[in-house]
């Protein structure tokens, strides 16, 4: 098959990766703040794509080990094919595509890996993989950041609550806790966990699209995005957040704990914290497995709140089989892909079909910004009423107020007669 048209369609395929990224990870920065009513379920969306579309351009560090660090490359390694990469890619978006079809909020980061790594054994073998790479930058941070970024935000859950606590200084009990600014605060804290995603997320398509133009010699190995690459994938994760996963944010927003406005908060400052350090030190973070961990941590920080184990279950199942899963499909569609051009198309019309099968079926229970998370008022936080109307209010209220006292006074001092 001739090289550019393979490049051509391993670019495509990688930018459809993307998108599906972006609708498959929506739910990491919004779930919490459409769950507690901060923001209104489509303004959500809108505000996330903007800000992944922003963060995209911000750094390139994991882009540069998505294409030097996990599979070796180039005159002083192994040098991988266009026809792999496109195998491995099919391998992570069917696995993208299952799980957003059963709303499990998996890794499209470590599907990505999985997919890749399971391609270069098949079709090149053992040798291939930067094993020292791999640990150091995906497998090591996949196991410590959930775990920190969950402790941070039970931590900052406890500290919200006792900091904000209200009692009578006489009786000693609790009085009307007011903790509204927390939800006005979700509003730039789920903003700086969209803007974190974008600065990790979508430099891991970069990193797929400058691994293929290295394959293909059209760019020297060890060198990062040029500008093309970048402003493509930034646009492509934009669109797929844009489209909202509903499915996933319906998980996190309601199914793992419930959520009140002070875990929100703490939950997303955890959650970009992690996000933005791992960004900077060049590790391709599972952004999902960061958000996923802060949600529960903020859970058990908040006395009273449930969390449903049995669904953190279903996760962490998802976590531990999305590397093997994706890796088999991608090791499988390698094997294929190697006997010529017949098998690249095979390849390509399956996973088409498979792709187009699952979206259909899913339209028989659609999930959409009506009916992902049921809230009240949803959006009353990004709606501030005027000093005036609020007078008006207080007003309106304690006159309310008098008249139900001066009535029960009334009742107390003429008491109706019994009927004979």
């Amino acid at each position: 098959m001739d090289i550019t048209f393979m490049v051509a369609l391993v670019i495509a395929l990688a930018l459809f990766f993307d998108f599906t990224n972006g609708f498959h990870d929506t739910a990491n920065a919004m779930a919490t703040p459409i769950a507690t009513g901060a923001i209104k379920p489509k303004t959500a969306v809108t505000l996330a794509a903007i800000l992944n579309l922003v963060g995209a351009f911000l750094s390139t560090e994991v882009a540069k080990t998505v294409s030097g660090g996990i599979i070796r490359e180039g005159s002083d390694g192994i040098q991988i094919t266009p026809d792999i990469i496109f195998a491995g890619l099919m391998g992570a978006i069917l696995w993208n595509m299952i799980t957003w079809l059963k709303g499990l909020p998996s890794s499209s980061s470590h599907a990505l890996f999985g997919g890749l790594i399971g391609a270069a054994i098949a079709g090149i073998g053992i040798h291939s993989i930067n094993l020292e790479g791999l640990l150091q930058k995906v497998i090591l941070p996949a196991i410590f950041a959930p775990l920190i970024a969950g402790i941070v935000a039970y931590v900052c859950t406890r500290l919200a609550y006792a900091l904000t606590s209200r009692h009578d200084p006489e009786t000693g009990s609790k009085l009307t806790q007011k903790r509204g600014g927390f939800r006005t605060g979700q509003i730039f804290t789920s903003s700086l966990v969209a803007l974190a995603h974008g600065t990790n997320d979508a430099q891991k398509t970069m990193g797929i699209i400058t691994l293929v133009l290295i394959a293909a010699g059209t760019q020297e190995p060890g060198s990062g995005p040029v500008f093309w690459v970048i402003a493509a994938c930034a646009f492509a994760i934009a669109i797929g957040t844009y489209a909202g996963g509903w499915r996933i944010i319906r998980t996190m927003g309601a199914g793992l704990t419930e959520v009140k406005p002070a875990q929100g908060f703490a939950a997303e400052t955890s959650t970009a914290s992690a996000i933005l350090a791992s960004s900077h030190l060049g590790f391709a973070l599972s952004t999902t497995q960061v958000a996923s961990g802060s949600v529960i941590g903020s859970g058990m920080g908040r006395k009273g709140t449930s969390v449903r184990w049995s669904m953190v279950g279903k996760i962490a199942l998802g976590w531990l089989f999305t590397l093997p899963a994706a890796g088999i499909v991608g090791a499988l569609t390698a094997l294929l892909v190697k006997t010529g051009v017949v098998g690249v198309l095979i390849a390509a019309v399956a996973g088409t079909a498979a792709v187009l099968f699952m979206f259909f079926y899913s339209r028989k229970s659609a999930v959409g910004h009506h009916n992902a998370i049921e809230v009240e008022e949803a959006g009353q936080a990004v709606r501030f009423r005027k000093k005036k109307a609020m007078a008006r209010a207080r007003a309106q209220a304690h006159k309310a107020q008098q008249e139900a006292q001066a009535q029960t006074d009334a009742d107390a001092t003429n008491p109706k007669e019994p009927r004979r």
